[in-house]
């Protein structure tokens, strides 16, 4: 069985800051039923959950490469949101029917989709411009189908893998899609007076995956291939 369960808030996480009942029915006891009733069913559960439950520190710093591996213990704890993202990974850690897919701020091919990505933040005032590991929804949701039909379960990073920042995400944009599109940067402080929860920015490790599915493309040549092209509206250069 596959499972999206999980509430983000609308428009933005900073809802489950002030709907934390709702946030944890939804998000811990709702993931663990779903999980209780899958292994008593005999079944495994495809559990598409989050990567944002880590933030860059001290042993994964900016730019190093270092991302965080399964076994690493979460260490964000800045949104309501993620706090029980990290506490139901815990504890579904002890079901040995459960495949955790930590997903990373999903792109999709579809670009007309409010909840895409690229979508979201090409329609903000201004982004922040930090690298973080992202996931390629056309590449990696077929990965999911063959890593239910291997049996596979534990907790996976599913993301491609390497960093790409938002400015490289908009660059790739105005390349393919509009030519004319320009954005404002600014920094975490001045982000911080327009949020009301902190945001996870990290880097995953995806050796696991990788070795499992070692087709998998970096989340550069993935955008490229299964987003950027797809959708070219700007000719190519000569």
């Amino acid at each position: 069985m596959y499972s999206t369960l999980g509430v983000t808030g609308r428009p933005n996480v900073d809802w489950c800051e002030s709907h934390k009942v709702e946030t944890i029915r939804t998000n811990v006891v709702g993931t663990l039923t779903l999980a209780d009733v899958c292994r008593e069913k005999g079944l495994i559960l495809i559990n598409y959950a989050t990567g944002c439950i880590f933030e860059y520190d001290s042993d994964h710093q900016l730019g190093s490469g270092l991302g965080f591996k399964e076994e690493d213990t979460p260490n964000f704890t800045g949104s309501f949101y993620s706090k029980t993202k990290a506490m139901v990974e815990e504890l579904l850690k002890n079901y040995d029917n459960v495949c955790t897919l930590r997903v990373r701020m999903p792109i999709s091919s579809d670009l007309s989709n409010p909840r895409n990505f690229i979508t979201k933040i090409s329609r903000y005032e201004k982004v922040v411009n930090i690298p973080n590991s992202m996931t390629i929804l056309d590449e990696l949701l077929p990965i999911s189908i063959e890593m239910a039909k291997r049996n596979l379960t534990g907790i996976y990073n599913f993301t491609n893998p390497g960093c790409v920042s938002h400015n490289e995400v908009l660059e790739l944009y105005r390349e393919y899609i509009d030519s004319t599109f320009t954005w404002k940067n600014f920094n975490l402080e001045e982000q911080a007076k327009v949020i009301i929860a902190p945001r996870s920015n990290n880097e995953l490790d995806t050796t696991k995956l990788k070795t499992e599915f070692p087709e998998l493309l970096s989340i550069k040549e993935s955008l490229v291939k299964f987003v950027f092209e797809p959708n070219r509206k700007t000719p190519v250069a000569a």
